[in-house]
């Protein structure tokens, strides 16, 4: 009913032994096969201005499964440009980097994925997901969710298209009354696709609220190729609920690895005993920050690495607890040698700072 507040949807189950007790250790769920190694699995997601190769670069050195490019529309990838082709770039370590494809023309995704695939991309993955509104007002992302035979058009020919795996990102449905991803998952896995990522938010939600883990289990259980829970994975205690609420075999963390590259590498640690990293503070933190700060500059030229790389500093500082006077001055900074003289004393915690 409108206007009542609603329940958290992952509120922990009374003490039963229900299969959706969070409690439930990951390592119990169900296993399926990969379509290339992906272990640990826990996932980068696609952000769209965000896990360019640069920043793939630096999740890769701590480690995740594996790491999804930026969305790139399928029509941008045909015409050859040179920014849009740089974004389709898998060389980030040696873990395998999927290249997302975004559109509504069967013939351009085909052709934008044999691209992808000539490129040297392991997985083709098609977005079904974006809530932006510039993205479903060309009837691309997850207005798809609304047209499931569009979508279905989609998959087919992507998948006949090129010999690597393709796998699909989408959210649980357009809006509440339409929740109908469990449908699409069905659809998917039998037109060829052999991995999906769940989004616990339908495109009504944007980003608001909190994720449903708890719905994505009707995904899981509906299908047999693996699923992939995401949103809201901001540590391991969000991640191992997500698993045991959705019965998926992975998870895939966006947002919360903006300022900690090193994110995934923790989940991956606490679920499933890999090496833990080093999370860096102090000199280190600023080393690598600027070693971050250099490489965006290097991928995108001076002036407009300039203003790309501000709102990764911003994160840092913030996910450090840094100065907020000099966060202010730095997102103001155009010149990188006053940028990068300045960041080891934003990066500084605010109370240590006082």
């Amino acid at each position: 009913m409108q206007g009542m507040a609603r329940s958290d949807p992952n509120e922990p189950p009374r003490p039963t032994p229900d299969a959706h007790n969070n409690t439930t250790p990951p390592m119990t769920q169900p296993r399926r096969a990969f379509p290339v190694a992906i272990d640990p699995p826990v996932l980068l997601a696609p952000m769209s201005g965000i896990t360019d190769l640069p920043f793939r670069q630096m999740v890769a050195e701590f480690g995740a499964g594996m790491l999804v490019s930026e969305m790139i529309a399928s029509g941008e990838m045909i015409t050859a440009r040179r920014s849009t082709r740089a974004r389709a770039r898998a060389e980030a370590g040696q873990m395998p980097t999927a290249v997302q494809l975004a559109g509504r023309e069967a013939g351009a995704m085909a052709e934008a994925a044999r691209i992808a695939e000539a490129g040297g991309a392991p997985l083709i993955d098609i977005n079904m997901g974006c809530p932006a509104k510039k993205v479903v007002g060309g009837l691309s992302g997850s207005a798809l969710m609304r047209d499931l035979d569009l979508a279905l058009e989609l998959i087919d020919a992507v998948v006949g298209a090129v010999r690597v795996p393709v796998t699909l990102k989408c959210r649980l449905g357009w809006d509440d009354d339409s929740r109908n991803a469990p449908e699409l998952a069905r659809r998917a896995e039998s037109a060829g696709i052999s991995m999906l990522t769940v989004h616990g938010r339908t495109r009504a939600q944007f980003y608001t609220g909190r994720a449903d883990w708890r719905a994505i289990r009707a995904v899981t259980e509906a299908v047999r190729i693996p699923v992939i829970v995401n949103g809201d994975i901001t540590d391991a205690e969000a991640a191992r609920r997500a698993l045991a609420l959705s019965g998926a075999q992975g998870v895939m963390v966006g947002r919360g690895a903006q300022g900690r590259p090193w994110l995934p590498a923790q989940i991956a640690a606490a679920l499933y005993g890999t090496p833990a990293p080093k999370v860096p503070a102090g000199t280190a933190l600023a080393d690598l920050v600027s070693r971050h700060y250099e490489a965006i500059l290097g991928f995108y030229g001076r002036d407009l690495g300039v203003r790309i790389a501000r709102k990764h500093l911003g994160w840092y500082i913030d996910a450090a607890g840094g100065r907020a006077d000099l966060r202010v001055r730095l997102m103001r900074m155009a010149e990188p040698t006053q940028v990068l003289s300045l960041l080891p004393d934003a990066l500084e915690p605010q109370e240590a700072a006082a």
